[in-house]
């Protein structure tokens, strides 16, 4: 008996801290609520080619008949368009799903490959201190002091349209936010014991910078990571409504709200505003979650 009970008290102690993390977060019911919606949201993207009625970028689906038809009409193909038409005949729900995957996609993916080069060089300026960290930090600084919209319309007007472009153009600009908030952590963690240990003991410089110092700055860098996917989706969708960022033929959410801007006066409202609600859903829904995710990760900052 006492055997069998052992183990499962063993067993709760492991589990402790990932179940109090997830308890502390569904504690907001607003986040909570929030991550929900985001993951339908990412799941609509993902599975966008099996749940759409139509595939809006396949000229052979399209009936120029059907363009710019209301919400709820019903098309030549024989469904329903519940969001309307835009100016192609194009059903703006299969649409709105369809571009997700690519606002996502560029967010995310920028997202990450900034905090890749934004979190080694933060951990190095710490680390190394000095010189490095001096030359490193400028950099940081000169990044920070341009407004970042028009550091990214520079960028891309010199690269030219493309998802490799914009993603390069984000990266540029985001890197930055990534490198200060871990080395402002780093610089604490490096006068700890534990590394003060690796150090005695000659461990390589990479092996104590990413096996021992970047493990402990990884709470604030989830947070400012979440927040820069948001920030990510929304300046792709300002770059592509100012027709620099993605080409007409992969298409966003900004690009999308760009195609029925000249349509708003004349009251084909629908062609702007549901990917406008699809966006603002998305950047609110991530932010919540990162918030939450802020208070729980770092409780001295709860509201």
């Amino acid at each position: 008996m006492s055997d069998a009970v052992i183990p499962a008290k063993i067993a709760d102690k492991v589990e402790t801290p990932f179940r109090r993390f997830v308890s502390e977060f569904a504690e907001s019911k607003v986040a909570l609520g929030a991550l929900v919606v985001f993951i339908i949201i990412a799941l609509l993207a993902i599975f966008a080619p099996w749940i759409t009625p139509q595939n809006p970028y396949d000229l052979a689906e399209l009936d120029i008949m059907d363009g710019r038809m209301e919400p709820g009409t019903v098309g030549g193909a024989g469904f329903t368009y519940w969001l309307g038409t835009d100016d192609q005949g194009r059903d703006m729900l299969s649409g709105i799903i369809y571009v997700l995957r690519i606002s996502l996609t560029v967010g995310a993916g920028s997202a990450l490959i900034a905090c890749l080069i934004g979190a080694s060089l933060g951990l190095l300026a710490a680390y190394a201190g000095g010189r490095t960290d001096s030359v490193i930090m400028r950099l940081v600084d000169l990044q920070l002091s341009f407004p970042t919209i028009l550091a990214a319309l520079m960028i891309l007007a010199f690269l030219g349209k493309g998802i490799m472009n914009v993603v390069i153009a984000l990266v540029l600009v985001e890197w930055a936010y990534y490198a200060r908030t871990v080395r402002g952590t780093a610089l604490v963690e490096r006068r700890r014991e534990y590394i003060e240990a690796a150090q005695c003991l000659a461990l390589p410089t990479h092996r104590v910078l990413f096996r021992h110092l970047l493990p402990n700055c990884l709470p604030p860098l989830i947070v400012v990571g979440t927040m820069q996917v948001a920030r990510a989706i929304a300046l792709e969708a300002t770059l592509s409504f100012l027709g620099l960022g993605v080409p007409i033929t992969e298409p966003s959410l900004g690009l999308l709200i760009a195609n029925g801007y000249e349509y708003m006066l004349s009251g084909k409202y629908w062609i702007s505003f549901y990917p406008g609600i699809a966006l603002l859903i998305t950047i609110v829904a991530i932010n919540l979650v990162g918030d939450q995710l802020r208070d729980v990760l770092n409780p001295r900052l709860k509201k």
